[in-house]
């Protein structure tokens, strides 16, 4: 066996090791290197002269990361577009913050991307909604569809799927499972498709909005799709797969009835533990009795899983409240167990919509604020991005506020290979920290080492 041999075959070994460690942001981390300190080190305005908004921020295996969101505009960073309709847009970046691909998709109607994952084969896998069926929406069955496209790792189409019935059925989040399929999710409207969508058995009557899981296999193609929810809106926005291979989903519910069994009053945090064949395993509600709602969520290195959104609440589940609305952050275990809970804001309303878990195990969670005291030193005007980074037991470590005078706000977040924070989101502010403004609503992009 020969040296070079030897040399390659480990070349290859370190590549595919760091593939896996870099692909699945839900997976908890083992490495560690010098997270960024809160310092923002970029801030870039993309769009046109009409609409754009940036959902979804992913680290890739190369270094750099992608981005997901919506553009309805025809000109200046928006150039293969044929129509002033939304359609999904999707940016890549490399190691070094240069932009290597720009392409959006979509029909002639309206077309809104949510969340965006780098796949196995280093690809790419989006979802959101879709109300066409020409273009690259190859059919529609209603007012709105799921609509999920796989991507090769230049951004071209490999195969695109639609869900959905009559009614509004808006797709928000998808993974890639564990055999080399993905799990998505969102809104069935389940009085418009009559109960169609599920193929579990059941006895209740379910209405409204639903949490609809649908698992597809590595070519898009249906294997199961279950509904879970009351007869009121329950809103799926986040899924991580379990040890176990089941899956928990969290969302937002203001039902008390069907599957919901504790609801605290109005919306709850609603946290569903599913098999990987969709059987409900048990569901948990948290909040108070106020509006409570969760956005996403992402396993901790200590085997158990943080779940963000927020909170009006200051009672039951809610130790303590410090304005109108607090970025809320709560823990569990994989019974669902409340382990700890903790709220972070000022007087203003401050909102999560987005966490990841970091390499040094803390937590970076974005959303917006339109506070100015409490956890938030300043505020720009009106609703700005947030950003806060906290240590494995919740403590905050660093915050920034991003914006102008106008409204801005922060999706998705991302902790890059080398410990750079990439934030998106949207701006309509042309002061402040924006510098420019290109149309109605930016795509905001920012940079924190």
């Amino acid at each position: 066996m020969t040296n070079t041999f030897l040399i390659k075959n480990a070349y290859l070994t370190l590549i595919s090791l760091l593939f896996i460690s870099c692909n699945n942001e839900n997976e908890p981390l083992t490495t560690s290197t010098p997270s960024a300190k809160g310092i923002i080190d970029n801030i870039t305005i993309l769009g046109g002269s009409k609409n754009e908004s940036a959902q979804s921020v992913k680290k890739t295996i190369d270094g750099g990361f992608v981005i997901l969101g919506y553009t309805q505009s025809l000109d200046q960073d928006v150039t293969d577009k044929q129509d002033e309709s939304y359609d999904y847009w999707v940016l890549k970046y490399n190691a070094q913050n240069q932009l290597e691909w720009s392409k959006t998709y979509g029909g002639s109607q309206d077309d809104r991307g949510n969340e965006i994952i780098q796949t196995q084969d280093g690809g790419y896998a989006i979802i959101g909604y879709s109300t066409s069926n020409n273009e690259d929406v190859s059919e529609n069955q209603g007012s709105l569809d799921y609509w999920v496209a796989k991507l090769d790792i230049a951004g071209t189409i490999t195969w695109q799927k639609s869900f959905g019935y009559s009614g509004a059925d808006t797709g928000t989040t998808i993974i890639q499972t564990n055999d080399g399929g993905y799990l998505i999710s969102g809104v069935l409207d389940v009085t418009a498709s009559e109960g169609e969508g599920n193929l579990r058995n059941i006895q209740a009557r379910h209405a409204g909005g639903d949490y609809w899981a649908i698992k597809l296999n590595p070519s898009g193609e249906l294997q199961w799709s279950r509904y879970f929810g009351g007869n009121f809106t329950d809103t799926p926005y986040g899924i991580v797969q379990t040890e176990d291979n089941g899956f928990i989903m969290v969302g937002s519910s203001d039902s008390s009835d069907v599957d919901i069994n504790n609801n605290k009053g109005t919306y709850d945090f609603w946290v569903v533990k599913i098999t990987n064949t969709g059987t409900l395993l048990w569901e948990k509600n948290f909040g108070g009795t106020e509006i409570d709602e969760a956005r996403s969520i992402t396993p901790t290195n200590d085997g158990n899983y943080i779940i963000a959104g927020d909170t009006r609440s200051n009672n039951t589940d809610v130790s303590t409240n410090n304005g109108a609305a607090d970025l809320w952050l709560v823990k569990i275990n994989p019974l669902g167990e409340l382990i700890w809970e903790q709220n972070y804001g000022g007087t203003g309303f401050d909102v999560a919509r987005d966490i990841k878990l970091t390499q040094d195990g803390g937590f970076l969670v974005s959303g917006s604020s339109r506070s100015a005291d409490g956890d938030v030193t300043t505020n720009k005007g009106q609703n700005d991005a947030w950003v806060i980074k906290t240590n494995s037991s919740g403590n905050l470590m660093w915050q920034q506020t991003i914006g102008g005078s106008d409204i801005d706000f922060s999706y998705g977040v991302a902790e890059l290979i080398d410990g750079t924070v990439v934030v998106v989101g949207e701006s309509n502010s042309n002061d402040g920290d924006i510098t420019v403004n290109k149309g109605f609503t930016d795509l905001l992009l920012i940079k924190i080492k």
